[in-house]
């Protein structure tokens, strides 16, 4: 097999565009709009984090995590829809606290909603109806 994929290159580059969201720093863009510029600065840090993570946990290049990178993808797929459930209620939490930028529940919302409804699709397609395994 070939050498990991980095990912501390896309982490640093994520967190510093996520954390640009928390200043006034965004130039208001030819939208003429700062909030709007810093939203899409923040999404695009989410991005570079997402794509650090998948490296690191799957030490591979790529995006989409199909069921064959899953090592034991029956059990793991409760824990992603727990992570799932977890990230919803976060991001009730957060859509209500004047500290964050007003979208930032929104994105936690959708954020959750891709992370349990990816958990329940390999649970389905696993352990589920949806499973191939013959009884």
């Amino acid at each position: 097999m070939g050498e990991k994929p980095e990912w501390r290159g896309f982490a640093a580059i994520g967190a510093v565009l996520v954390a640009i969201t928390f200043t006034d720093l965004s130039p208001k863009g030819p939208w003429n709009d700062a909030t709007f510029t810093s939203g899409s600065i923040g999404l695009i840090g989410l991005s570079f984090i997402y794509l650090a993570w998948f490296r690191l946990t799957f030490e591979k290049e790529g995006v989409v995590p199909t069921i064959d990178l899953w090592r034991d993808p029956g059990q793991t797929s409760l824990t992603v829809m727990g992570v799932g459930i977890v990230t919803l209620g976060i991001a009730y939490a957060v859509g209500r606290i004047d500290f964050f930028p007003e979208p930032a529940g929104l994105i936690l919302s959708l954020i959750g909603l891709l992370v349990t409804t990816n958990g329940f699709y390999v649970w389905m397609s696993t352990e589920g109806p949806l499973s191939s395994e013959e009884e």
